[in-house]
């Protein structure tokens, strides 16, 4: 891959980086106490005025086309300031390229560039259910064809940005009887849309703002046409989602494990305990050098991964390492870096208590680490037969 970004790249690099130092940082801490929607809803609308909800997005239907290299630069920048408006940001780039891939021409011309410019505030992916999180293969979800409507029944959990999405990714059982995985389609839905009602708000440890809601499907009648991509190839679109979701969750992870380190570094040259800087002690300089060097193997993953993934290579098992190795760093970066303040970063005064909360979902949602190992193991063993 090549190394050195491009003028464009460098551009939205350096206008995530400026926003999330002018907009984001200095109201991140409240953002995260009173999970203001208003402020959040604001931000993104910003956030598109720049043209950063489409990144992968062609331009004939309002995006950036820039990439998913773009996108994993953004995040991280981003998610360096707030981690809940980088996580959705990224989710809404994610359904925006699983729309552009797998929707119809009609699908495309109505529903992208509203969420491109901001005037659908963000996309929600419908996907996990309370029975069915890393096992995406056993949904309950169905959806059958009454003449010319699709008839929903289900009910979803975890959905991100649910509370204020404009349009819905909804992932249903539309052949029960074939074998787990194959008989699954995913449909189009606008908010407001009869029997599509979103439930109560969960209460999360962390990415207070980037609300996650429970959703239920109550014959929820869509239109024929709602259905996007082939039918009963759902699980396909899903799994292609979820390896662009994968580069933005590692890059969300990067993003938060990079602030926490320059936080407490920058801690580290002004305290003073023994009589000498906390920075000036080896143990903590090797802190500094051992983590540094995995955010930087992290990084370089989510690169290659993203690249890749923008020369239309299949990335499954490229994604999946970025993701897992990049939030199990971040979560080591967080946690290092809270040490290394002692006392005071266990307290709100220093942002470090909340980045060691943002930062531990990382390796659960998109998929757990655990899961990500096993993607991993099983494309190095295909590789082999």
């Amino acid at each position: 891959m090549e190394f050195d970004l491009n003028d464009d790249q460098k551009r939205l690099q350096a206008t995530a980086r400026e926003f999330a130092k002018d907009e984001l940082e200095p109201v991140a801490a409240e953002l995260d106490r009173t999970g203001d929607q208003a402020l959040l809803l604001d931000h993104l609308k910003k956030l598109a005025g720049l043209g950063l909800m489409g990144l992968p997005v062609r331009r004939e239907y309002g995006g950036a086309e820039a990439g998913l290299v773009a996108l994993s630069l953004v995040v991280t920048e981003l998610a360096r300031a707030c981690a809940s408006t980088a996580a959705i940001l990224a989710l809404n780039n994610m359904v925006s390229e699983v729309i552009q891939s797998a929707g119809s021409e009609a699908q495309r011309r109505v529903h992208l560039p509203r969420l491109c410019s901001g005037e659908c505030p963000a996309a929600s992916f419908a996907l996990t259910e309370p029975e069915a999180g890393s096992d995406a293969g056993s949904l309950a979800t169905s959806a059958r064809l009454d003449w010319n409507e699709w008839v929903l029944n289900g009910q979803k959990k975890f959905i991100t940005s649910a509370a204020f999405a404009g349009v819905f990714a909804i992932w249903a059982v539309t052949d029960p009887a074939a074998p787990k995985g194959k008989g699954i389609s995913v449909f189009l839905a606008e908010a407001g849309t009869p029997g599509l009602v979103v439930g109560r708000s969960i209460p999360k440890m962390g990415q207070s703002a980037a609300t996650a809601n429970e959703v239920r499907l109550e014959d929820c009648r869509l239109p024929k046409e709602a259905l996007m991509g082939a039918l009963n190839d759902g699980f396909r679109e899903a799994m292609h989602g979820l390896g662009i979701g994968r580069i933005g969750v590692a890059s969300l992870a990067l993003g938060i494990g990079l602030a926490a380190m320059e936080a407490a570094v920058r801690y580290s040259q002004g305290r003073v305990q023994f009589g000498q800087k906390v920075g000036d002690f080896q143990a903590t300089q090797f802190k500094v050098a051992d983590t540094y060097t995995e955010l930087e193997a992290a990084r370089l993953l989510v690169m290659q991964a993203a690249y890749g993934a923008g020369q239309g290579r299949t990335i499954a098992r490229e994604s999946a390492m970025a993701k897992l190795y990049a939030a199990e760093a971040a979560n080591r970066a967080c946690y290092t870096a809270l040490q290394m303040l002692g006392g005071n970063g266990y307290t709100r005064d220093y942002p470090l208590e909340r980045y060691a909360r943002d930062v531990r979902v990382t390796s659960i949602y998109e998929g757990t680490s655990e899961v990500q190992r096993i993607v991993i193991a099983r494309e190095v063993l295909k590789s082999f037969a």
